[in-house]
C-alpha cells in the first residue's frame, strides 16, 4: 500500500507542484527547539492542559463497517491552551482480533505530511500489520491538526464562491494567457535570470494563497504540537504508556514524540526514516538522490518486475526515453486526451512528468508495469496514461460526517479558514514541511544549491531545490537541525529498504544510530518503507518487537 499522499501538480503552481513531488514524504525534520534540550511539561502539572488529557473518546460506528470512529480536542497553541481555539480531530479505531490477550493500543502515522490517518484506517491500512499485533492491539489512526477532516483543516485555496468567480474571469483570459502562462514556468533546473525569476515567483504566490486562506492556523501545523497531540490521545485512549508506529513523515512524528515524552514511549517502530540532523538542503540532495537511484533501478531491473511492457530494451534505452520526455516536457507541454486532468493546463509540463516517474518508485510491484505503458506512450505522443498513473491510489480525506464537522466548524472563531477541499493533503505538506524545517530568506542560498543538487541527483536534485523556494516565505517554526536527545526512551525500532527513494537508507541508519539503545531493521529491497509490503521477514521481527518488546540484533537483514 502505497504510503504516500498522492496529487497531480498544477502548470500555474510550479513550485508547490514539485515540492509535493519531491517532497511528498520527507522534507520535515527534528521536531525540538534549537537547545535540543526542550522538554513538554508533564500535563499533571498543567491545570490549563488537565480538560484536554481528562477527555474519553465517544466511539460509533464509522461509515465502514467494522471500524469504531470519535473526535479527539486538542489546544491549538499550547502556550495558551484556555483560550477556546482548539483542533477538533477524527479518530477511527480497529478493535483487536483476540480481544482475551489484548495489550492495549496501537497507534500509527500513515505518513505525508498530509496523510490522513484515520481515513486510511476504514480503507483497510489495518491489513498492512501482521496477525500477531492485530490481535493484540486495536489499531488506531487520527488526522492530525489541519489534516483532512481535522476542524479547522488547511487550506491554501479560495472559497468555492470565490473560486468560482476567478474561474470565470481565467476561463475569459485563458485564450489570451495560455501561451504567456507556459512561457512563465520554470524549467527544472532554472539557469537564466528570467527562469530563476519566474521560479521565485511561483513560490511567493503559492506561500501567499496558503498564507491568505489558512493565516490563522499556520503556525499552529508543525510536528512539535502533532506529538504534544498524539500524548493526549494517548490519554484519551486511556493507555499509560504509547506504542507507535510511524511510516515515512510518521518516522518525524515518532521522533518528536520520543523526544518531548521519552518515559511515555512503550514501544515504537520507525520505518522509512527521516534524519533530523539534517538541513534543508541537505535533505533535497538525500531525498532527490534517492529518487535518482530509483529510476536507475526502475532501468536495470524493469524487465525483472514489469516484463514485456518495459519501454526499452535495454537500460540505456530506458535512460534514454525518459530523458528524452522530460526534455519534450521543458519545450511544449506534452499533449494529452480532453478528458484528462491537464488538459486545462494544455498536456504535462517537465515538473508534471517527473512527478509521475517519481511516485511510480514508491511501490515496484504495482506501479511499474502501468508506468512502462505510460511511458512508451507518452514517448508515442499521447501521455493521457502517463497522467493518470495516480488516479487509483488518490487519497479520500476528509470524509467526515458533513454535518458534524459544520457544527464544530461554527463554533470556531470568525477568523479561520474556508472549509478545505476534500483532499488538502498539498497544503498540508506544504505547511508541515516549510513549518518544521527553517530555510533561508533570501534567494541566493537556493542558487548556490542549484550545481551541487545537479551533480548529486541531476534534475530530481534542481527541482526538489526549487521546490524549497515556497518555504522562503513561510512563517518559521524556530527549530533547527539536530541529532535526536531523548533520554531515558526505550529502544526504538528502526526500518530502512535499501532501495527507497524517498527515504534513503543512508538516514534509517543515521537515526538508528541516534536513538539512545536505537535498533536498525535492513529490508534489501526496492520501494518506499517495509512493513506491510516487506514479506514475512520483516513482518515477524517488527510484531515481535511490538509484541514481547524483543529486540532486533545487530545487523538483523531481511
Amino acid at each position: 500500500m502505497n504510503r504516500a499522499v498522492r496529487r497531480r501538480p498544477a502548470l500555474a503552481t510550479t513550485a508547490l507542484a514539485l515540492l509535493c513531488a519531491l517532497s511528498l514524504t520527507a522534507c520535515t525534520g527534528g521536531p525540538v527547539p534549537a537547545t535540543g534540550k526542550a522538554r513538554a511539561a508533564d500535563p499533571d502539572s498543567r491545570p490549563d492542559l488537565k480538560p484536554f488529557y481528562g477527555q474519553r473518546l465517544q466511539w460509533t460506528d464509522c461509515a465502514t463497517d467494522g471500524y469504531e470512529c470519535a473526535r479527539l480536542t486538542v489546544p491549538r497553541d499550547y502556550a495558551r491552551p484556555g483560550n477556546s481555539r482548539t483542533f477538533v480531530l477524527p479518530v477511527a479505531r480497529a478493535a483487536a482480533t483476540g480481544p482475551a490477550r489484548r495489550i492495549g493500543s496501537l497507534v500509527y502515522n500513515p505518513g505525508g505530511p498530509g496523510a490522513g490517518g484515520a481515513g486510511s484506517l476504514e480503507e483497510g491500512m489495518d491489513e498492512s500489520f501482521g496477525a500477531a499485533v492485530r490481535a493484540r492491539f486495536d489499531i488506531v489512526s487520527f488526522d492530525p491538526r489541519g489534516v483532512g477532516g481535522s476542524v479547522p483543516a488547511l487550506t491554501c485555496e479560495p472559497a468555492e464562491a470565490e473560486a468560482e468567480a476567478e474561474g470565470a474571469e481565467a476561463e475569459a483570459e485563458a485564450e489570451e494567457t495560455s501561451e504567456e502562462a507556459s512561457d512563465a514556468v520554470a524549467p527544472l533546473y532554472p539557469r537564466t535570470e528570467a527562469d530563476r525569476s519566474a521560479a521565485a515567483s511561483g513560490a511567493r504566490t503559492a506561500a501567499e494563497d496558503c498564507e491568505e486562506h489558512s493565516g490563522p492556523i499556520l503556525r499552529h501545523v508543525g510536528t512539535e504540537d502533532a506529538a504534544r497531540d498524539l500524548d493526549v490521545l494517548r490519554a484519551a485512549l486511556g493507555e499509560r504508556e504509547l506504542t507507535y508506529l510511524g511510516w515515512s513523515y510518521g518516522t518525524s512524528l515518532g521522533t518528536s514524540y520520543a523526544e518531548q515524552f521519552p518515559r511515555r514511549v512503550r514501544a515504537m517502530v520507525l520505518d522509512g526514516a527521516i534524519d533530523p540532523s539534517l538541513d534543508w538542503r541537505q535533505r533535497v540532495i538525500s531525498q532527490s538522490a534517492g529518487f535518482r537511484r530509483s529510476v536507475d533501478d526502475y532501468a536495470e531491473q524493469c524487465a525483472e518486475i514489469a516484463g514485456d511492457s518495459c519501454p526499452g530494451v535495454s537500460p540505456q534505452e530506458i535512460r534514454a526515453l525518459i530523458e528524452r520526455l522530460y526534455q519534450r516536457a521543458e519545450r511544449e507541454p506534452l499533449p494529452v486526451a480532453e478528458d484528462s486532468t491537464y488538459a486545462e493546463y494544455g498536456g504535462m509540463d517537465a515538473t508534471a512528468v517527473l512527478d509521475a516517474v517519481s511516485m511510480a518508485m514508491y511501490t515496484p510491484e504495482d506501479q511499474w508495469e502501468p508506468l512502462s505503458e505510460a511511458l512508451r506512450e507518452a514517448d508515442q505522443g499521447d501521455a493521457t496514461k502517463l497522467g493518470a498513473l495516480d488516479d487509483e491510489e488518490e487519497t479520500e480525506e476528509g470524509t467526515e460526517d458533513p454535518g458534524t464537522a459544520e457544527e464544530e466548524q461554527k463554533e470556531q472563531e470568525e477568523d479561520e479558514a474556508p472549509e478545505p477541499p476534500a483532499d488538502n493533503s498539498g497544503a498540508a505538506l506544504t505547511a508541515v514541511n516549510c513549518l518544521d524545517v527553517p530555510h533561508p530568506r533570501s534567494l541566493r542560498p537556493y542558487w548556490d544549491a542549484l550545481a551541487p543538487a545537479d551533480r548529486a541527483a541531476g534534475v530530481y536534485g534542481t527541482a526538489g531545490v526549487t521546490a524549497e523556494l515556497t518555504c522562503r516565505d513561510w512563517p518559521s517554526g524556530g527549530r533547527s537541525p539536530h541529532r535526536v536527545d531523548a533520554e531515558g526512551v526505550p529502544p526504538v525500532l528502526v526500518v530502512g529498504t535499501t532501495g527507497d527513494p524517498s527515504t534513503p537508507y543512508a538516514e534509517a541508519v543515521s537515526l538508528a544510530e541516534q536513538f539512545p539503545q536505537g535498533m536498525l531493521l535492513t529490508y534489501e529491497g526496492l520501494g518506499h518503507t517495509a512493513y506491510g509490503r516487506g514479506g514475512a521477514c520483516v513482518t515477524a521481527k517488527v510484531d515481535a518487537y511490538l509484541v514481547k518488546r524483543e529486540r532486533v540484533r545487530p545487523g538483523a537483514t531481511c
